[in-house]
């Protein structure tokens, strides 16, 4: 079940359901509210719906026990590729890109006739990621797509997509949940959570259960306080964003830095709408370079330590505290 995104589901059930099925589906919405997750499932649906046996199900759920869903989850269903940014063997991160020789691969795999029905899904999971040359190449495929294929291009950021591209996909949109839809991934996924942590994290993850499933499993809600206090107090001495910056730049606190560069903007924008005149101005300038370094800095490697200090000297320069110099 994809919560909170009824109206996706259904558009999408309602084309498969008639086989008026446009060939490229653009998932667009905010990172983490069930994009990834619906491509999953509706993969899951027309792969199973196309090979047999029937079943009778809503939306775009399956048996769990279905032949197919299993040889998804496995990753080794022969009409199904899943797209993403791999691992450099080199440096033991992730690739900053979706390479263009993993979008000629499925050149490839679309070049083949279908194995086990008659239809065939790739998923891109983001398209956002691919390099120019790869988005030129996926162009090719969906101007000229084969048969009985589908795409689904999941995007946080659609507008930063070529034009042509998007021209060529049905869009699906994707909302910022609500807080029930909230309450209850967070019920199912973390049921230690008291009442009063719950509505602390849904506060922070603003509609984004990837985002408030990560704080819940993290513990985020003492970054959540070190934030906050430099928002509305400072940081006269720096000891503050030193502190932070210590602890988030060890190895083992990765994970814990990731969910830093997201959570620091999130925190400036809820902050700024309560704010007006010049308070606003310096909280508005300091959400801009803040979103800008969260999301350059995991792409060009650049030390946490250094980054989160910085960071730290954009949420000190909100309250308009002079700070001392590094």
């Amino acid at each position: 079940m994809i919560l909170g995104q009824e109206r996706a589901v259904g558009q999408f059930s309602a084309a498969w359901a008639g086989r008026k099925l446009h060939h490229a589906w653009l998932l667009a919405g905010p990172k983490g509210v069930g994009k990834a997750s619906f491509a999953r499932a509706a993969a899951q649906r027309v792969l199973a719906d196309a090979a047999g046996p029937p079943f009778d199900l809503p939306g775009v759920e399956t048996p769990q026990d279905h032949a197919i869903v299993k040889l998804i989850d496995a990753g080794s269903h022969p009409d199904m590729r899943w797209l993403k940014r791999e691992l450099n063997e080199k440096t033991g991160n992730l690739n900053r890109n979706i390479k263009v020789e993993q979008i000629r691969e499925l050149g490839e795999f679309m070049s083949l006739s279908a194995a086990l029905s008659p239809w065939r899904v790739a998923v891109i999971d983001t398209v956002d990621d691919l390099e120019p040359s790869g988005a030129n190449a996926l162009l090719k495929m969906l101007e000229e797509p084969p048969p009985n294929t589908l795409f689904f291009l999941v995007s946080n950021a659609p507008g930063r997509l070529l034009p042509t591209i998007r021209s060529r996909c049905r869009t699906l949109h994707f909302e910022a949940l609500d807080d029930d839809a909230m309450t209850s991934i967070l019920e199912a996924h973390s049921p230690g959570l008291s009442a009063a942590e719950r509505k602390r994290i849904i506060d922070m993850s603003f509609g984004s259960a990837a985002r408030a499933l990560a704080f819940a499993e993290l513990g985020l809600a003492k970054l959540e306080e070190s934030a906050l206090t430099m928002l509305r107090e400072g940081d006269p001495t720096n000891a503050r964003r030193s502190e932070l910056a210590s602890e988030l730049g060890k190895k083992a606190s990765a994970e814990r830095y990731a969910a830093f560069l997201e959570l620091a903007p999130s925190l400036i924008a809820r902050e700024a709408r309560g704010l007006r005149g010049a308070s606003l101005e310096r909280a508005l300038d300091a959400y801009a370079k803040a979103r800008e370094l969260a999301a350059v800095a995991p792409r060009v490697s650049l030390d946490p330590a250094a980054t989160v200090f910085q960071i730290g000297g954009f949420l000190a320069s909100v309250p308009g505290q002079p700070s001392l110099k590094r």
